[in-house]
């Protein structure tokens, strides 16, 4: 959700597609971090559960477990839970996707945003059993702040307005095929904590909900 500061008069209160992202996210959840209960053993054979924390995955499809120290490792688990992500816990902020976990152990595939919660390998509902949160072992990092990519929107990211009542993320330094009109510039606990020069209210999610974004100049 983001709201334009309108002086004199009521603020207008809208919502954007990639903040109500972030924040389903983050919602409180009984969800365990995956490994700890009821998880399948991994299909690659390096430990009781695919992907978990601190292991490493391939690149390209399908997606496999290998070991971190192999060539053909591209990413680092930050996290694993179980459930899924509209009820589980968030993904660390450096998280640059989410790896979607079925319900057989394996893969079900790998996104920016988070996929439906439902869909599995043959998009069939109900067999998603977990996800992993990923960041990748070397550069590109689209989940750090300004990158204009990841699962989150942190304090440092860009946005533009995408239509009326939306705003969606974009790299600050231009390279994206949107240009940034708004920078997150604090994340506070509410509006009213935000600076006085704010342009723009961003729903983050977690401890701090509302980014206060400036307007490009």
């Amino acid at each position: 959700m983001y709201e334009r500061r309108r002086a004199p008069g009521p603020a207008r209160i809208l919502l954007s597609a990639l903040g109500l992202l972030a924040l389903t996210a983050c919602h409180p959840s009984s969800g365990a971090p995956a490994g700890l209960s009821g998880q399948q053993p991994s299909p690659g054979g390096y430990g009781d559960v695919f992907l978990g924390p601190a292991d490493c995955s391939s690149r390209g499809e399908p997606v496999r477990e290998v070991s971190c120290r192999s060539e053909k490792a591209a990413a680092r688990v930050l996290a694993r839970y179980s459930g899924v992500p509209s009820n589980g816990p968030a993904c660390p902020p450096a998280t640059d996707f989410v790896l979607h976990i079925a319900e057989n152990g394996g893969p079900a595939g790998a996104t920016g945003p988070p996929q439906d919660d439902r869909d599995g390998p043959a998009g069939e509902p109900g067999t998603l059993r977990g996800y992993a949160c990923m960041r990748n072992l070397e550069p590109p990092h689209p989940g750090d702040p300004g990158q204009g990519g990841g699962p989150l929107t942190v304090v440092g990211d860009c946005v533009y307005a995408s239509r009326e009542g939306e705003v969606k993320e974009t790299a600050c330094d231009g390279s994206g095929t949107h240009a940034s009109e708004f920078e997150v510039e604090s994340a506070v606990a509410s509006r009213d904590r935000c600076p006085g020069t704010t342009d723009l209210y961003v729903q983050l999610g977690g401890d701090s909900p509302v980014g206060c974004a400036h307007r490009v100049r």
